[in-house]
């Protein structure tokens, strides 16, 4: 068969084969070739209501964020919108994250306060451009997925560190003073700053923590209307209004004419202090903005109905834009320039749905500059202060505390922080990156194993990785059983080396040689060989996760079950004819037309053997013959799940068993083996409701010809379970879709022959001229096959709305009905769009997760 996805009159052949009487509808003339778009109309600029509505959001939000974090670096106020604006147009308009926001960020106050403290304004702005060059280069070398490697709680604590430092600094303009150089002497200097007071100062700066906190908390309807407000607008504004209104004096915004605004200079300083500071503030512009596109992406896949119109996020490209915002801020005497998370979230959360909601909001920030001016200088600068010091103290979140303690990465997350804080980001990082090295190692090397004897069986318990460093405690330990004994090995870990692979086999050998027995078990596999011939046998690794018992055999042999594994397409094997831990085979188990490379009559890996050890591979479905036929291997995994599974599950199948089943979906998919419902749909007991049949067909009311199983489970689901949604699930090479699409007339009218019929009407619908070809996000169907199968679970819906029990529930808006593809070699599950489009989408689904903390 071609590989191609057939034409409209060859499919419509195919169906006519099949039996279907069709006619051939009449062609209407086209003025462009078919199947393809029409010309397309010449390309004018257009802001979507949505993007207008974001920028003017986002704006709002930016504009008393950069002269506070301005103020808290110690560089002229100016250089604050200097970056806000280049951050949107430059960095909006080349960047690889459309949605991203760039712009000054508080995670770069402490870089950028200590390189004007040490070389001055103009040398700080030179570094920014080489900066922003050195960003440029990273992006061509493409290795912006590097930054990702970062250790969360490194990142996590490096923004925490920021926090601190920038909290503590604020903290005494808050009160009416002056801020030192460091976190230390800030902290020192508290006790002689509260005894001198400002009342105007602090007033202020209450006022506008108050806004900050109540805003977001208004209740009631007015409150959703006025909570479109940013609220660090809010507070800014209403702080200024009421100093100007009562007459307050205190330190207020003084922005000076742009005419004497300062450029960048040629760098003056020590050749390595100015290199150490490039790369500084390199690699935090470089990872938050890296990590702002990631969170970005998550933020848009969870946002409804529009994920398909903003395009995901090219890393390198965003470093690349990052890059050339830099180099022009700091060549117009500007900040330096990242993504910002606040105002990314915003943009998202505000509708926008293209990068001309980020470049409008520079231009808003430049029009704002330059005529709007004699309203900034009254913002007092205690109120920026305060809305500087709320964000530094957002950036220590607890949800990261929660996070990295789940995950005992504490420590790391507690080093750099105070690492960041007292000596500097790039000295604090380090230490981090240091403290996260030896935590994992330190992991790799902990091991505890215990021993003890219960009814004259020796128990050795392994906890944590076996590696070389624990070969000499293992030894000890397995030692202490004695000769002729049962033992059993329990290991509770994930990962096992080479030298403790060989002391463990090297022990059973010698152990069952005299005599003994040894049971090798875990959380995820059972091992069991106790007898000397089992070394020839299955091979199945007690430390291996979920690979469909791929086994290691010795040459010649056949994986357990006796069915000929193939392996991947790149061929690799191990030099006895294996196949490798990390090769998974592309088993074809399609009873319909009986093509493939073999079936999974297999169990699960960690499948054990209470009755004896392989020896000589039986037949594929022998009664007894070999030692290793399908129902041994069947009992070996009904042995598994007793001692390994059941303990887990019985508390929840007794409650299911008191209560009975409250399914809340009917899952109807094919009685294809590689389907796992339970594994593509992360579900468990009780909660699916599986109709399983050859080509997941729902046959229309009628026409099962004595045969109404199928018809009886969606009664029974819809009716009496009250099930709220119905899923039909085709896949990748179907082998039911393969026999409609190779059928010939006549022939034997054979058990599957006459099931087969039910599925002619998706035949006939990809035959159909009027109607549009499902297909999937980003590409067509790869060949005629999967054509058919994307058409067979749209076709199968509309009969599923014939049945009369779904009819009556979807009319009362009880039931919903999905569509679902999953492609076998992809691991990959698609979605189908909503009805009534006009065309048949099926839509890649992936996870998502929320924005890192304000930065």
């Amino acid at each position: 068969m071609s590989a191609c996805v057939p034409t409209r009159p060859q499919a419509l052949g195919l169906a006519r084969e099949a039996g279907i009487h069709t006619a051939d509808p009449t062609r209407t003339k086209h003025p462009h070739q078919p199947h393809s778009p029409p010309p397309a109309p010449p390309r004018r600029f257009r802001v979507a209501g949505a993007d207008l509505s974001a920028s003017i959001a986002v704006f709002l939000i930016a504009l008393p964020l950069s002269l506070g974090i301005a103020l808290a670096t110690g560089a002229p106020l100016q250089a604050g919108l200097v970056a806000a604006a280049v951050g949107g147009l430059v960095a909006g308009r080349l960047g690889g994250c459309p949605l991203q926001v760039s712009g000054p960020a508080a995670g770069l106050t402490v870089v950028t306060a200590d390189l004007i403290h040490r070389y001055g304004w103009r040398t700080t702005c030179s570094i920014t451009v080489l900066a922003g060059i050195t960003q440029l280069g990273l992006g061509c070398l493409r290795v912006a997925r590097t930054a990702l490697a970062v250790s969360p709680a490194v990142v996590h604590g490096m923004l925490a560190g920021i926090g601190v430092t920038i909290a503590v600094a604020q903290l005494h303009i808050v009160l009416g003073g002056t801020p030192q150089s460091s976190v230390l002497d800030n902290i020192l200097a508290l006790p002689a700053q509260l005894a001198g007071l400002h009342p105007a100062a602090v007033s202020m700066s209450a006022l506008t923590l108050t806004l900050l906190l109540v805003w977001p908390r208004l209740p009631g309807r007015p409150g959703r209307l006025l909570r479109r407000v940013p609220a660090a607008l809010v507070a800014v504004a209403g702080s200024t209004a009421t100093a100007s209104l009562t007459g307050l004096t205190l330190p207020r915004v003084d922005l000076p004419s742009w005419r004497s605004h300062a450029l960048a200079g040629l760098p003056e300083g020590p050749v390595l202090g100015i290199a150490a500071a490039v790369f500084t503030t390199t690699l935090v512009c470089s990872v938050q903005s890296l990590l702002g596109a990631v969170a970005v992406d998550k933020l848009v896949a969870k946002r409804p109905g529009q994920r398909a119109r903003v395009g995901r996020s090219d890393l390198d490209r965003e470093l690349l834009g990052q890059g050339a915002a830099n180099i022009v801020s700091g060549a117009l005497g500007g900040l330096p320039v990242a993504g910002v998370a606040v105002r990314s979230s915003a943009n998202v959360q505000s509708g926008a749905v293209s990068r001309n909601s980020t470049m409008l909001h520079g231009v808003f920030v430049v029009v704002a500059a330059l005529l709007m001016v004699p309203v900034l200088d009254l913002i007092p600068l205690a109120s920026l202060a305060a809305l500087v010091m709320a964000v530094g103290i957002q950036m220590v979140s607890l949800h990261h505390i929660r996070t990295v303690t789940r995950h005992r990465e504490v420590l790391v997350y507690i080093v750099t922080t105070l690492g960041v804080a007292f000596l500097g980001v790039l000295e604090g990082v380090l230490l981090g990156v240091a403290m996260a090295v030896a935590v994992a190692l330190h992991r790799l090397a902990r091991t505890r194993i215990t021993h003890e004897e219960k009814e004259g069986v020796h128990h050795l318990h392994v906890r944590g990785q076996l590696t070389f460093l624990a070969v000499p405690r293992l030894s000890r330990a397995l030692h202490l059983v004695p000769q002729g004994t049962h033992a059993v090995v329990e290991l509770d870990g994930s990962f096992m080396d080479h030298a403790a692979y060989e002391s463990l086999q090297d022990w059973q050998s010698a152990h069952t040689a005299q005599g003994g027995t040894a049971d090798l078990t875990g959380r995820r596999t059972g091992l069991r060989t106790d007898e000397p011939t089992a070394s020839a046998g299955c091979r199945c690794r007690p430390w291996t996760p979920w690979r469909n018992h791929q086994c290691d055999m010795p040459s010649g042999g056949r994986p357990s079950g006796g069915v000929d594994r193939q392996p991947e397409s790149d061929g690799t094997r191990h030099p006895n004819g294996a196949i490798p831990d990390d090769a998974v085979a592309d088993v074809n188990a399609d009873a319909a037309t009986g093509s493939g490379s073999g079936s999974t009559t297999g169990s699960r890996s960690d499948s054990t053997s209470d009755t004896g050890s392989h020896t000589t591979p039986g037949p594929d479905f022998g009664s007894g013959s070999g030692s290793m036929s399908s129902g041994h291997e069947l009992a070996r995994g009904i042995s598994a799940f007793q001692r390994n599974t059941a303990p887990l599950v019985r508390k929840e199948l007794a409650r299911l068993a008191r209560e009975g089943q409250r399914p809340s979906q009917l899952f109807l998919t094919c009685a294809d083996s590689r389907l796992v419902t339970s594994m593509i749909t992360s579900s468990g007991p009780g909660d699916l409701f599986v109709v399983r049949n050859v080509g997941n067909l729902v046959p229309l009311p009628g026409e099962e010809s004595g045969d109404d199983s199928v018809a009886a489970a969606i009664e029974y689901a819809v009716d009496v379970l009250k099930v709220r949604s119905i899923t039909v699930c085709g896949h990748s090479g179907c082998g039911a879709m393969q026999a409609l699409l190779s059928s010939e007339p006549g022939g034997e009218p054979t058990p599957l022959r006459r099931w087969l019929r039910h599925g002619l009407p998706s035949l006939e619908r990809m035959a159909e001229d009027r109607r549009p070809w499902a297909r999937l996000a980003g590409r067509p169907a790869a060949d005629a096959v999967e054509q058919l199968c994307l058409t067979n679970v749209v076709q199968q819906l509309e009969h599923l709305r014939a049945h009369g029990s779904v009819a009556r529930a979807l009319a009362e808006g009880a039931l919903e009905l999905h569509g679902m593809y999953f492609h076998v070699g992809e691991a990959q599950a698609y979605l189908l769009g909503e009805p009534g489009r006009a065309e048949v989408l099926f839509t890649h689904v992936a996870g998502a997760e929320e924005l890192p903390s304000p930065a």
